[in-house]
């Protein structure tokens, strides 16, 4: 049985207080009645996560904020000098040892926990201690995938975030064209699968095939403004920066591609929607 994670097993018997579930291998979890909404009889499959609670396996349809070998953001319900009790979205809390914690974990405060088997235990354990950057082999991403972040910190090379609550990447401090914030959530594109096995993150996607997206960000902030926009190509990447939240490449290339469809025009000091 998948200790940890979401799996679909079969019913294969009923008491008063629940169902006992049974995988291939017939290893047995609990599933309490009180997570059922209709009545589940002998051979029915249902799909569970199933977790370890006062030496048994239990099951529970509801959904964890994180399965073994992922990450997600959890708030500290709980903190003793043994370990903190964090909030994973099932009715069992997750448990972080205070040696698994980077710095002391706070009652109310959110935290980017990573979801494991402890080996000598045996139990399902979170931690706040992972490395930045880590190696990968055989990684399940082209370069332009669309990918879900969260973002961790900001190191000296630019923000360390979390692709598909699995993997560590990174993207360039020159990559960055908005504001980012610590265990935010931001849509991605893979930019790059490294031959050390580092992932490099952007968060707009390049090249020309895309450039319709940053088209219509130019031409709803021209709407916005009168017509107007006192952007040029010969404006610092740093004001386009701030004013579209885009690179200088990829405003020169969507102000090329407008002016081409003489949908503006560009003047010394500005562009004017027409």
């Amino acid at each position: 049985m998948d200790i940890g994670k979401i799996q679909t097993l079969t019913v294969a018997e009923l008491n008063t207080s629940g169902y006992i579930l049974q995988d291939e291998l017939e290893e047995n979890a609990f599933l309490p009645k009180v997570f059922v909404k209709d009545t589940l009889n002998e051979g029915d499959e249902v799909q569970v996560f199933v977790f370890q609670d006062d030496g048994r396996l239990k099951a529970t349809t509801e959904t964890p904020l994180a399965q073994v070998g992922q990450f997600a953001v959890m708030h500290c319900v709980q903190s003793l000098p043994s370990g903190a009790f964090m909030d994973w979205g099932i009715i069992k809390d997750l448990f972080i040892p205070y040696k698994q914690q980077k710095s002391k974990i706070e009652e109310t405060k959110r935290y980017l926990v990573y979801v494991y088997i402890d080996e000598p235990t045996g139990l399902i354990t979170g931690t706040t201690r992972f490395k930045r950057n880590p190696q990968y082999e055989d990684l399940p991403f082209n370069p332009g995938d669309k990918v879900e972040l969260i973002v961790m910190n900001e190191g000296e090379l630019g923000w360390n975030v979390v692709i598909n609550q699995q993997y560590i990447g990174l993207i360039y401090a020159s990559d960055v064209y908005k504001k980012m914030y610590p265990l935010s959530n931001e849509i991605g594109y893979i930019k790059q699968l490294r031959e050390d096995g580092k992932i490099d993150v952007s968060l707009q996607r390049d090249g020309y095939e895309h450039i319709d997206e940053f088209q219509r960000v130019i031409l709803d902030k021209l709407e916005q403004n009168y017509g107007l926009l006192y952007l040029t190509d010969k404006s610092t990447p740093e004001e386009i920066k701030e004013e579209l939240e885009m690179s200088k490449k990829n405003f020169k290339k969507a102000i090329g591609g407008l002016y081409k469809s003489k949908s503006i025009e560009i003047m010394e000091d500005k562009i004017r929607l027409i």
